[in-house]
């Protein structure tokens, strides 16, 4: 009964350093100003795969859409255990919206067919929408379970899940293939395996190919490709041309949200007290926190 899953993942700024100052007039992120990380809950779906994997057997490909540099996060799946790595770029899907991005997922899922489950986390900590995954879900017609807590059976065409919700979980069955989305608290992802590492961490996509060939005359991109091919090195890389994609639903054009104005809000305290760096000062101190059982 060989179960074969696609993880869709993502490579977040880290939101904790958000501002305005890394904020474009169009209201989108500039993802260059900010470090990048992955996704936690992504990471959390790649292990749910991983074990679907270490029970039944399969595949598991993991892709992701972004710029060039998310391959970084690729390499971070080839890591833990993901089979295969497919990068989706293309200058036209900037500035995509969820459905602009659950349009570009689903075509690319259609493209790489023969799956059982496709794996996502509940949200990106960069939109805290919810909403990629249930579209895509709706796009490839087939069911979802949101919010999945635990995988607790697997047929030859059925799947449990332990779902969670407000005060507690509900237990639902669905067919395959199906879409799920995961809790950050469902797993533990596991750690990157040492021989993975050292195998994959020269795993290229073609830009990254061609940046190599840059200034040496002595490198051609395709006999780089094939070599890499060859060592199962290479990160595909599909573009809008690779999987005959409606421009006009792809990218900004294709993103009815719009983002109006964005603020940086600090919450301030209305009062302060100024403590002289003396022994008095400091023995005041204590005694308000003492008066105020915030110490003792």
């Amino acid at each position: 009964m060989i179960k074969n899953s696609i993880v869709m993942v993502k490579q977040v700024p880290d939101t904790a350093n958000i501002s305005g100052q890394v904020m474009k007039e169009d209201g989108t992120v500039n993802r260059a100003k900010l470090p990048a990380i992955f996704n936690y809950e992504d990471r959390v779906a790649l292990e749910f795969a991983l074990q679907v994997k270490d029970k039944f057997g399969g595949k598991v490909t993991a892709i992701t859409m972004g710029p060039p540099r998310a391959s970084d996060v690729l390499r971070e799946c080839l890591y833990m255990g993901a089979d295969e790595a497919i990068l989706i770029s293309d200058r036209k899907f900037a500035g995509a919206d969820t459905l602009a991005t659950s349009y570009v997922l689903a075509e690319t899922i259609k493209h790489i067919g023969n799956y059982d489950f496709i794996f996502a986390g509940r949200q990106a900590i960069d939109g805290d929408t919810a909403q990629v995954g249930p579209q895509t879900a709706e796009k490839l017609h087939i069911p979802q379970i949101t919010y999945a807590d635990e995988i607790l059976a697997v047929g030859e065409s059925s799947v449990k899940i332990k779902k969670k919700i407000e005060g507690g979980y509900e237990i639902l069955e669905s067919s395959l293939p199906v879409l799920v989305t995961v809790i950050k608290d469902a797993a533990f992802p596991r750690p990157f395996q040492a021989k993975r590492i050292m195998a994959y961490k020269n795993a290229k996509t073609l830009s990254e190919l061609e940046k190599l060939t840059e200034g040496n005359s002595l490198l051609y991109v395709d006999q780089l490709q094939d070599e890499y091919e060859t060592r199962g090195l290479y990160i595909k890389t599909l573009t809008m041309d690779d999987l005959k994609l409606d421009e006009s639903r792809c990218g900004i054009h294709g993103s009815p949200t719009k983002v109006y104005k964005v603020e940086s809000v600090v919450l301030a305290g209305s009062h302060h007290q100024i403590v002289p760096p003396t022994k008095e000062g400091i023995g005041d101190l204590i005694d308000n926190l003492l008066a105020d059982h915030i110490l003792g």
